[in-house]
């Protein structure tokens, strides 16, 4: 199993995760939505797509950007569509 963890809260939990460039992809219905909120950030990958990302939001205190997604993402990484990463301190393991 594997988790993503902020501020002690966690944030997904999957046994199926999809791992592209080191990173852990959770399927969406293995992520609390309720602890992310949207962001006006996004960037491109040639490889991946164009990213959207969320901020993470726990206990009062809010981690900018720290998970992204793939909405639509190319056909090379078809299988991380609406899937999501996490960075910035989100301990993955």
């Amino acid at each position: 199993m594997v988790s993503a963890v902020w501020n002690g809260a966690t944030i997904a939990a999957s046994e199926k995760t999809v791992i592209v460039d080191g990173n852990h992809y959770f399927p969406p219905e293995e992520v609390d939505r309720s602890r992310l909120e949207a962001s006006a950030h996004s960037s491109v990958c040639p490889i991946k797509g164009s990213a959207r990302y969320f901020h993470v939001r726990v206990g009062g205190e809010r981690n900018p950007n720290a998970a992204w997604t793939y909405p639509d993402p190319t056909a090379d990484a078809e299988a991380i569509r609406d899937h999501f990463a996490f960075w910035k301190g989100v301990e993955v393991a």
